[in-house]
């Protein structure tokens, strides 16, 4: 199979320097025609106003301080967590306003000479004509450092190497992505009534990110893999990052009629996602570490599995076309529809992708998901105090992939595990769903509204040739029906608020449970133990029945011109429930929230805000584990801002997060000694805390009426402790000796200075 190069070529530089050649002639001409109007009076002087330019310009640099790693975390999205420690500024906002011609220019510029850049060009008469230009630049760093000792990281070919010094005896390899987007849109009014809109977006995304393989023999996919011996490791684990280098371009297309009541709209979606770098290809030698750190020749089979390829994205595309509109039956009454047809296909070719193994007669997956969609909707108003609203939806994603034998492994030879013969299995789904509403106007006041959804699902007939591993039981079909109300009192003199309740039931059909290779069977009564479902059975949380109730609460308060509060509180719960003892039980969420300003005067002003939110999930777990996680997030911050005199300008701002997860573990009277042990032991999993204050200070100083000098202050502290790649000072490490590992405390400063300046 060919691949076409998803590169494009594109200068960045010209085209700053082609827009910036459009305006130049234009900011030129309106200065000569001032000029010209001050020299031959206010007549040509009006000529000139007819083309009105104004914009900003700003100009300026900036230091960082702190390490690399101390900008882990602040740096991730806004391109400052490289190596320098200082970085030059450039942003343009630039208009013209042509009142003869009716034309519209307008140029926008940001962070220009940085890692993050933006510009945007676009030029229209309204009502008219409009064409736009995009380009943009986005490094996402990863906050983690990575020591290893692999060559080629990055690349499609890794090469494993055993650290010979151990975890940390490596060099460092970074970790990151960078999105080039170019777009091009035009919209064109071709009557009154009609009006067509194109939208072309391409972007290219290249980089790593973290990734790996790993395998524990014995396994039913690596047929003659031996386990773990005294003298044989038959266990890895390998970090190996994912080689990024892809394309993805959309296409989108609209052709809209409207006359007095009825509007329609047509319109084309598409997509295509092209890659590079089909598979990982790694090499990986004879002899690793074992869990304890000891380096072992791998057992029988492990080496072969852990060199073959792994499959990355595939290439695909998608089509949708779409019909929507509305007709308005009466002066109140207006009703609408959309009909949608899309076709997701992803055929890559295996054998030129480097993946043998097909079944046979197979040259690619021929992955294929129709999807249609239908939607209908009326609103009316009957009478002056009610209004009324109906939905209707329908979805069927429609699986067409072909059905082959893709999963064949023989007998592993100690016989610990059986033969297997299994398909891929067919993943449709059929959605239809139902909402109503109804508002009363009380009074000029308060308003009220009634409301209730029906939503199911079908997850269609189960894939008899196919199997499904770690679930006791499965579900075709769910229905989910929910109530709300609300009670809102608009403002009036100083306070406005609204209250809303909401209440929801999922139930579904009978479970199935599977057997592998031969179907389903519908099991009527789960409880019932000749069923063959166990009591500790593992089930899905969005398959199980779930109970979920919400309460909301908003308030607006403005006791006077100077102050101002705003109130929200919310809080709601889940309960599912089984046929099994383990699984998730229940789950709650509660948030409040507090947002005031007060105007100290007429020149200074504060603000700020308060949060909390708690998150609670409680489940079972096998061998007697009972674990209730509870995440809580608390938010504050405080800002000032002002004017010292009428050329300076100052303000701060002061913000708090703290974000910590709780693991409470408990055991049942079943546990096993072992677990009773390891649990007295290690006091089970530790917290998970993450703590960061901000501190942000600006001053502004106005030179004259077009130009000031800012300066910008902000200081970031973070705290993270994880357990995840470390505990204790004992750092997880991978089979090979990587590690993976981010400062716990990172401290950053930044200080920007830029000069700005308006022309107009």
């Amino acid at each position: 199979m060919s691949r076409s190069n998803p590169s494009f070529r594109f200068d960045r530089t010209v085209l700053a320097l082609a827009l910036c050649a459009a305006c130049v002639p234009l900011q030129a001409q309106t200065k000569a025609e001032a000029s010209k109007a001050e020299e031959n009076g206010a007549e040509e002087s009006k000529a000139a106003d007819s083309k009105a330019v104004q914009g900003t310009f700003s100009v300026g640099f900036g230091a960082l301080g702190g390490s690399r790693a101390d900008r882990a975390l602040f740096g991730q999205y806004n391109g400052l967590q490289g190596e320098r420690n200082a970085v030059a500024l450039l942003g343009v906002d630039y208009s013209v306003r042509n009142e003869e011609s009716l034309t519209w220019l307008d140029l926008q510029g940001s962070n220009l000479l940085g890692d993050t850049r933006e510009l945007s060009y676009v030029r229209k008469v309204p009502g008219d004509w409009k064409y736009s230009a995009f380009y943009g630049e986005l490094v996402r760093y990863d906050p983690n450092s990575i020591n290893t000792g692999l060559r080629g990281a990055g690349s499609s070919t890794p090469q494993v190497v055993l650290l010979p010094g151990g975890p940390g005896s490596g060099s460092e390899f970074e970790l990151k992505t960078k999105r080039t987007s170019l777009g091009v849109g035009f919209t064109k009014s071709i009557s009154s009534a009609l009006q067509l809109e194109l939208d072309l977006r391409t972007e290219n995304k290249e980089g790593s990110r973290l990734f790996g393989i790993g395998v524990n023999c014995p396994s039913a996919v690596t047929p003659g893999c031996l386990g773990t011996t005294a003298a044989n490791a038959g266990w890895a684990l390998l970090m190996l990052p994912e080689p990024i280098k892809s394309n993805h371009s959309q296409l989108e297309a609209r052709l809209s009629y409207a006359v007095e009541k009825f509007r329609v709209s047509l319109g084309y979606y598409g997509s295509f996602y092209r890659s590079s770098n089909p598979t990982l290809n790694p090499a990986v030698p004879a002899s690793l570490n074992n869990p304890v750190g000891s380096v072992l020749p791998l057992n029988t089979g492990v080496q072969g599995f852990l060199n073959q390829p792994v499959a990355l994205p595939p290439d695909n595309q998608a089509h949708q076309l779409d019909l929507s509109g509305s007709y308005d039956f009466l002066p109140n009454t207006r009703a609408t529809f959309k009909l949608a047809y899309a076709s997701a296909t992803q055929n890559d070719d295996f054998a030129s992708a480097g993946l043998a193994g097909a079944p046979a007669g197979v040259a690619n997956l021929g992955g294929k998901v129709v999807t249609t969609l239908a939607k209908l909707g009326l609103n009316s108003r009957p009478v002056p105090k009610l209004t009324l609203q109906a939905d209707l939806r329908y979805e069927d994603r429609d699986d067409q992939t072909p059905i082959a034998l893709y999963n064949t492994v023989g007998q592993s030879p100690p016989d610990v595990l059986p033969a297997f013969r299994y398909t891929n299995q067919a993943l449709p789904n059929r959605k239809a769903g139902a909402r109503l509403q109804a508002n009363w106007q009380f009074t000029s006041d308060y308003r009220g509204t009634l409301g209730a959804d029906y939503e199911s699902i079908d997850r269609g007939v189960f894939t008899s040739s196919s199997a499904v591993y770690g679930l006791t039981a499965l579900r075709q079909k769910t229905q989910e029906t929910g109530v709300r109300a609300e009670l809102r009192r608009r403002m009036s003199e100083d306070f406005s608020g609204a209250i809303s309740v909401s209440s929801s039931k999922r139930d579904g059909s009978n479970w199935l449970k599977p057997s592998a290779g031969l179907g389903v069977t519908e099991i009527a009564n789960p409880l019932d133990p000749a069923n063959g479902l166990v009591p500790n059975g593992i089930f899905m949380p969005t398959l199980a029945d779930r109970q979920r109730d919400k309460l909301k609460l908003f308030a607006d308060w403005q006791p006077s011109e100077k102050f101002a509060l705003q109130f929200g509180v919310e809080g709601g719960r889940d309960r599912y429930t089984t046929p099994s003892s383990y699984g998730l039980r229940d789950s709650q969420l509660n948030q409040v929230s507090v947002d005031w300003t007060y105007a100290l005067s007429d020149n200074w002003n504060l603000s700020g805000y308060l949060s909390r939110g708690v998150q609670t999930l409680n489940q079972s777990r096998p061998d007697g584990y009972i674990m209730a996680f509870d995440n809580t997030s608390i938010g504050a911050g405080l800002g000032v801002s002002g004017k010292v005199s009428g050329t300076i300008e100052v303000g701060a701002n002061l913000s708090h997060m703290d974000d910590k997860s709780v693991y409470a573990q408990t055991l049942e009277s079943t546990a096993s000694p072992d677990s009773i042990a390891l649990l007295a032991g290690t006091g089970g999993l530790p917290d998970i805390a993450f703590r960061q204050t901000g501190l942000k200070l600006y001053g502004k100083y106005t030179l004259d009426k077009r130009s000031s000098v800012r300066v910008d202050l902000v200081h970031q502290q973070s705290r993270l402790n994880d357990w995840a790649w470390g505990y204790n000072g004992v750092q997880f490490a991978y089979s090979d000796g990587t590690t993976v590992q981010q400062k716990q405390s990172q401290s950053v400063s930044f200080l920007g200075l830029s000069y700005n300046y308006q022309f107009r």
